[in-house]
C-alpha cells in the first residue's frame, strides 16, 4: 500500500515543478515588460516575441542555475549578510541582457533597478504559487 501512495504523489510533483518553472517564466516575462515601461535606460528594440523568449530564459536560469549558484556562493553570502545575492541576481539579468541584442540595459543603476523588478515580481508570483503536493 505504501508503494502505491509513492506512485501515486510522483506525477504530482512533477506537475507541481512544472508549474514552478512557469511561474518563474512568467515572473521573468512581467518584470522585463515593466523595466522596459518604466526604468529609464531600458530600452527592447525588438518584436515582443522576443522579449517573451528573453523574459522565458531568465526564468528557467532563475529556476535551474540559480540555486546551483546559491549553494556555490554560501560563504561569500554569509560574509556579505546576503548582499552577495544581490551580485549573483545582477549578473543573471546582465547574462539575458547580453544574449539578447534586442534588450539593451545601460548601465548598472538600470541593471540594479531591473534587477529589484525581477526580486519583487518573482516573490509576489511566488506567494500564488500552489503548494508541493509532499509539503515542502
Amino acid at each position: 500500500m505504501n508503494l502505491k501512495i509513492h506512485l501515486h504523489l510522483r506525477p504530482l510533483k512533477r506537475v507541481w515543478l512544472m508549474t514552478k518553472l512557469i511561474f518563474q517564466m512568467v515572473a521573468g516575462v512581467a518584470s522585463f515588460w515593466l523595466a522596459v515601461k518604466y526604468v529609464p535606460g531600458v530600452e527592447f528594440t525588438g518584436e515582443i516575441k522576443y522579449l517573451v523568449i528573453a523574459g522565458s530564459i531568465l526564468g528557467a536560469i532563475n529556476y535551474f542555475l540559480k540555486p546551483m549558484l546559491r549553494i556555490l556562493t554560501l560563504p561569500l553570502r554569509i560574509l556579505t549578510l546576503g548582499i552577495f545575492s544581490w551580485v549573483i541576481n545582477m549578473a543573471i539579468v546582465w547574462t539575458v541582457d547580453v544574449l539578447f541584442p534586442e534588450l539593451i540595459i545601460s548601465g548598472l543603476i538600470p541593471l540594479f533597478w531591473t534587477t529589484l523588478i525581477v526580486w519583487v515580481v518573482s516573490f509576489f508570483l511566488g506567494l500564488y504559487k500552489p503548494n508541493s503536493p509532499s509539503g515542502e
